[in-house]
């Protein structure tokens, strides 16, 4: 992978983690916890029953939940892991959604994707800047998944 330390220092040897979180669909059956992680632009239900049972799609079979995977330095994966988990718990309480900055952060950036995004009114937050999702730390990278 390529971790290279200070020059003189003992490299610590990469190690791999997985953490599963259950999204809480029994205390809160219906809201929409798919919608509020992928976003606005999620395909079809459809399209998952589709897949569901083939090979490699085994997991559509089990409970919702949120799989989050590291391949560090043993001395640093724990802290990642915890900004990670700490982030996507934050994603798995349900907040009403007049109150939800990440669903208004991820509709922003679905405008802007089509082209539709207004130039912001002065009443609007500059909180909503792009650089403050936790969507685009330069820290957290979404692995490819080839899709």
């Amino acid at each position: 992978m390529g971790w290279n330390g200070a020059p003189g220092v003992a490299a610590s040897p990469v190690v791999k983690k997985v953490i599963r979180l259950n999204v809480p669909t029994d205390k809160f059956p219906n809201y929409n916890f798919v919608g509020r992680l992928l976003g606005p632009r999620v395909k079809d239900a459809a399209k998952e029953e589709e897949l569901r049972g083939k090979p490699g799609y085994e997991h559509l079979n089990e409970s919702l939940h949120v799989l989050i995977e590291a391949e560090l330095p043993a001395d640093i994966i724990d802290a990642n892991l915890s900004q990670a988990i700490g982030i996507i718990e934050d994603l798995l309480q349900p907040v009403d959604e007049s109150l939800d900055y990440y669903k208004k952060q991820q509709l922003r950036e679905l405008a802007l994707l089509n082209g539709t995004l207004r130039e912001e009114s002065p009443h609007m937050s500059s909180s909503m800047s792009p650089g403050t999702s936790p969507f685009h730390s330069s820290s957290m990278k979404r692995p490819k998944t080839g899709r």
